[in-house]
């Protein structure tokens, strides 16, 4: 049995549209999925509909609603040929909860008839959905529930956040954990253990980022580095069966950390001074020696002319395997915040530049900015997409950008294959000081 916070609690005996603006892994999914169980139990034929930009999220809160009902409900929830799918609960009273990942447009959810729109990461999503789906409550009087952390003081959840038509939390991850009641399934030990976790992300991020994901702050400092117009100009591939003869591809990898992680493979494919994202592959919990693999065996399929890795962390074990391959140690580039460029000078003389992430960023927006790369249509690239920001840090000499995101593993790739564009340019060789 699940143990409630207060704050859950309102949240379950609450009536009209909610808004729940919350720091990261603070139960307000869960609390959204037993809602969402509870009255579809309670009422006959009714449609819950729970939508996010990508699959991965709309499917694991689904599943939240799913295991919640087999503990509670099991005999409520239909088998056979009716039995629950990633994308469908269907009950005996003919109640049904669904899940749609509504991408940038939101042109698959159009024309339902819901009762209940749960809206995950309601932050990040397009504001253009919301028009497409909030008719769907028009005839039934149905609630809308918008979860999410916040994304800077603009979009559709900010705005709700601040709405009279709807009930708001807000839920600080700090405050929530210190004032939870010690009970049978929260001890003081998890406790220090998830106030000391914080500490430690604190002292990783900036004031402003751990404020926002942590404490849930809505703040204007903090500015999406991509533009959504820039970005829906640009995501307009579809994948496709691609002939590897004769065409110049490039590989971008971006390595999870501690292997917990998601790593990228990013595959682009150069004509001329045009880019096309070809393909993107997201791995979960893999080991390095897999990863070295994997990049050997997508070489052997593309015959990439260069291979762009973070050789930072424990992206140097995958780096070190490559870099003496017979197969991959003329293409393997190291691209992380400390590598050198080396140019030339006019008398041949050796020059040397610092290459930052925030180089390799400015080059891919600028790329989108004139339409000189054109990327794969797909939510999870969206998502990270969204989530990449910047702030400016008072420091010696004075202020700097940093860009970061909480979801950035994808955008990671993304910038290092799309560097291929400058080795005609540039002609440069990588090495290190």
């Amino acid at each position: 049995m699940v143990n409630l916070d207060d704050w859950q609690k309102e949240v379950l005996e609450a009536e009209g549209n909610l808004c729940i603006c919350s720091g990261r892994q603070q139960g307000k999914s869960t609390i959204i999925a037993i809602k969402a169980s509870e009255f579809v139990v309670k009422n006959k034929k009714k449609l819950v509909l729970i939508i996010s930009v990508t699959e991965d999220q709309a499917i694991m809160l689904l599943q939240k609603v799913e295991l919640y009902l087999l503990e509670k409900y099991p005999k409520m929830i239909r088998k056979g040929k009716f039995r629950p799918t990633k994308s469908k609960i269907e009950l005996t009273n003919g109640s049904i909860v669904r899940t749609k990942a509504v991408g940038q447009s939101a042109t698959g959810v159009r024309g339902f008839t819901i009762n209940m729109l749960i809206v995950d990461e309601a932050a990040f999503c397009p504001s253009e959905i919301f028009p497409a789906v909030t008719p769907s409550l028009l005839t039934t009087g149905g609630d809308m529930m918008l979860i999410s952390t916040p994304h800077g003081k603009t979009g559709f959840f900010h705005e709700a956040y601040h709405s009279p038509n709807f009930k708001t939390w807000h839920i600080s991850a700090v405050k929530n954990i210190d004032q939870r009641p010690i009970s049978a399934s929260w001890t003081e030990g998890q406790r220090e253990s998830a106030l000391a976790f914080l500490e430690s992300e604190k002292r990783r991020m900036s004031i402003k980022e751990f404020g926002q994901e942590y404490l849930a702050q809505f703040l204007e400092d903090l500015t999406q580095f991509y533009p959504d117009e820039i970005i829906r100009k640009s995501m307009i591939m579809q994948r496709r069966p691609t002939e590897k003869e004769n065409r110049e591809f490039y590989l971008g990898v971006d390595i999870g950390r501690m292997g917990g992680d998601a790593t990228v493979f990013a595959i682009i494919e150069r004509k001329g001074e045009q880019l096309f994202h070809v393909d993107n592959i997201v791995w979960t919990r893999v080991l390095l020696s897999e990863v070295a693999e994997k990049i050997l065996n997508l070489d052997s399929i593309y015959k990439f002319k260069k291979i762009y890795l973070d050789d930072g962390g424990i992206g140097v074990g995958v780096f070190d395997t490559l870099i003496v391959h017979n197969q991959t140690k003329r293409k393997t580039i190291a691209l992380n915040n400390s590598t050198r460029i080396i140019e030339y000078n006019l008398d041949k003389t050796p020059k040397r530049k610092k290459l930052l992430k925030e180089d390799m960023h400015n080059n891919l927006l600028q790329l989108m900015e004139k339409g000189k790369i054109l990327l794969l249509d797909d939510g999870n690239i969206w998502q990270s997409f969204k989530s990449i920001q910047y702030e400016y840090l008072n420091e010696k000499g004075g202020a700097t950008m940093r860009i970061f995101g909480d979801d950035s593993h994808i955008v990671e790739g993304l910038i290092r294959a799309a560097w291929c564009i400058r080795e005609k340019i540039n002609k440069v060789r990588i090495s290190y000081l």
